[in-house]
């Protein structure tokens, strides 16, 4: 696992820009983190790292789910678990179809899938240190999201 310090909402907002330029078809983006953690914040610099249109404002879906966005380098799939009780819930729900297709798939609330979590992932840990404080804890699965994780450390200053 790597961990990377992430002083102010700049530092955020880098990080997933960056994570947005790498994106590849297929990813899939697991993140971990209390309420207020930065979850939505770094999905939204995601989508500027994969040149969403900003008419696209990305927004929670906690009540939807699941928002889709296009127009980018990528589709970006953004999937709140939140509400979701576990992976009966998920399945029944029909988001199972969503998880590694083609696009981007970010996912806030992880843990409710069970044991559906795909083998291929990059688990993304968010811990607020203050308002505007974060560390990030990265840990790829696959050799794809190794590489991910990889790239993203070495940018690091």
């Amino acid at each position: 696992m790597i961990r990377i310090a992430l002083p102010d909402l700049a530092a955020t907002a880098e990080l997933g820009r960056r994570l947005g330029q790498l994106a590849r078809n297929g990813d899939v983006i697991l993140l971990h983190g209390g309420l207020g953690a930065g979850k939505t914040t770094l999905t939204q610099a995601i989508a500027v790292g994969l040149e969403l249109p900003p008419e696209q404002h990305v927004s929670s879906p906690s009540f939807a789910l699941l928002h889709e966005y296009s127009g980018g380098r990528l589709p970006l799939f953004h999937l709140d678990l939140w509400r979701l009780a576990g992976e009966d819930d998920v399945e029944a729900a029909g988001l199972l179809d969503y998880i590694g297709g083609p696009g981007l798939t970010v996912i806030e609330w992880p843990e409710r899938l069970g044991s559906l979590r795909p083998a291929a992932r990059l688990d993304v840990f968010l811990e607020a240190v203050s308002e505007q404080e974060r560390v990030c804890s990265l840990e790829g699965w696959g050799e794809r999201a190794e590489e991910l994780r990889n790239a993203l450390a070495a940018r690091q200053p």
